[in-house]
């Protein structure tokens, strides 16, 4: 920032502090917002009724006596007229000389329509209530870099009213799910973010360190195995919208930190889950575009409004590789249809880790429209109950749009001495070096030992939003992580 702004900033505030004993009050005297000075301007300026109206000044134009500016708040923008006449020439010289873009003030006045019909408030005092030290952005002089703009969001959300939007259908779009979920019948809950054992997915977690308790815990990477306890414990019917921490890769669909829902329904079947699944996605989508059912994602068109068709995992991976999962398969055999296909993959990965990469770098490119994945393969599955007509595959189901998986949901694996296997083969993944595969978790088999009803169990993130408004991931966190930039 040039020193000749500090400078000319910081002689205004010494102005405005002696006249005002501080720039930055407490208290402000505010009657209305600028939405309840339009919805009932007609009668508040027939009843000449004095309104204060607050906010931050977003335009200004002096004209020798009298001044015009832009005042916003939450709700809106409202013009304001400042004039000598009105408020006396050291009052508004005070204003005019001192008061600039960015700056928040309180106006008290009466309303009035000026001579091209917009609606004002005609100033009868003015106070400041906190000096902007910083030129903010303006309308047409914005930050133009996507990633400083991530990385001061607060200047995005300023600068752009459409960033500012998208964060209010942010708030739609997990309401929402609430909401469904709790005509569902299902009860919020709340679980640990610190773990002994990171469990419910396939990701490498964060460590920290519990002072207290002079003890390493892991970030969660998953809400599913402390809501599965919950059903242990006696509830029916529980999700929970929380914050997961996953240290992995930046990309489009990808970031360390994000929203998450989990939900989990004791004596629900897959085909039940499925069709809830499909009712509360078509209410997303219905709440978010105002019913037109219709989005687009990097220039592609979506069309939620129609049943989501099933599609076979097993079938389609044999029509796009040539390979029958449900024969017996080698890893050489993955590893070599990777490297025909030109699959980059990691060399320590196994069965079950090759098979998820071929898959998405094949059949998941041609899912477009909306619909359920489902039957995938038991080592991509390590929660998930086996399917009693195929001991190859599981009952699961992800919906899928624009090449994206946007959800995962099975009939959740309760057999204690199966889930223990399943977490041993994954441990030794581990061991080979695979750093995202599971960890056996004692205390959870202890929990299912002790009897766990059969349950649908669904997840989503808002990854879902992201594709609904045709953006990465990282713009739809408010404060995405980023590197620190160079000063």
């Amino acid at each position: 920032m040039r020193e000749d702004i500090v400078a000319a900033k910081a002689d205004k505030l010494e102005k405005l502090i002696t006249v005002f004993g501080t720039a930055y009050p407490e208290k402000t005297e505010r009657t209305h917002t600028t939405k309840e000075v339009f919805e009932a301007f007609d009668s508040l300026s027939e009843s000449g009724t004095e309104v204060v109206v607050a906010g931050r000044i977003r335009s200004m134009r002096t004209m020798g006596k009298i001044a015009f500016a832009h005042l916003e708040d939450g709700s809106g923008r409202i013009q304001i007229f400042l004039s000598d006449a009105d408020l006396g020439a050291e009052v508004f010289g005070l204003f005019s000389d001192t008061v600039e873009m960015g700056d928040f003030v309180s106006v008290r006045g009466m309303l009035f329509v000026t001579k091209k019909g917009e609606k004002t408030v005609s100033a009868k005092s003015w106070t400041i209530l906190s000096k902007s030290m910083r030129p903010i952005p303006t309308d047409h002089f914005g930050i133009e870099d996507k990633e400083e703009l991530l990385r001061r969001r607060y200047l995005d959300l300023l600068s752009n009213s459409e960033t500012r939007e998208l964060f209010r259908k942010k708030n739609l779009f997990w309401q929402t799910i609430r909401r469904f979920y709790e005509n569902e019948g299902y009860l919020e809950v709340q679980t640990p973010v610190l773990e002994h054992v990171p469990g419910g997915a396939e990701a490498e977690p964060f460590i920290t360190h519990h002072n207290a308790l002079d003890t390493d815990f892991y970030m969660r990477i998953s809400l599913e195995l402390s809501l599965k306890r919950l059903l242990v414990g006696g509830y029916e019917r529980v999700f929970e919208i929380g914050r997961v921490f996953r240290n992995e890769g930046i990309d489009r669909d990808h970031l360390q930190e994000f929203d998450h829902m989990e939900c989990y329904g004791a004596y629900l079947d897959l085909e039940q889950g499925m069709k809830m699944t499909e009712r509360l996605y078509k209410e997303i989508v219905s709440a978010l575009t105002d019913g037109s059912m219709k989005t687009t994602y990097e220039g592609m068109e979506l069309d939620w409004s129609k049943p989501f068709p099933r599609v076979d995992y097993f079938t389609e991976f044999e029509k796009e590789t040539g390979i029958d999962l449900s024969a017996e398969v080698t890893v050489d055999t993955l590893r070599a249809k990777g490297d025909e296909l030109g699959i980059k993959y990691d060399p320590t990965a196994g069965k079950g880790r090759l098979i998820d990469t071929i898959y998405k770098k094949t059949v998941r490119q041609k899912l477009i429209q909306p619909c359920f994945l489902v039957g995938h393969p038991i080592e991509v599955s390590p929660l998930a109950k086996s399917d009693p007509t195929n001991p190859n595959r599981v009952l699961r189901m992800q919906p899928v749009a624009a090449k994206s998986e946007l959800g995962n949901g099975f009939a959740e694996l309760n057999d204690p001495a199966d889930q223990r296997r399943r977490f041993e083969d994954q441990m030794k993944l581990r061991e080979a070096g695979d750093a995202e595969g599971m960890m056996l978790d004692e205390d959870f088999l202890e929990a299912l030992e002790y009897g766990m009803p059969p349950a649908f169990g669904f997840g989503m993130s808002e990854r879902l939003f992201a594709v609904l408004m045709d953006r990465s991931i990282r713009e739809t966190v408010i404060f995405p992580p980023m590197r620190n930039r160079e000063r």
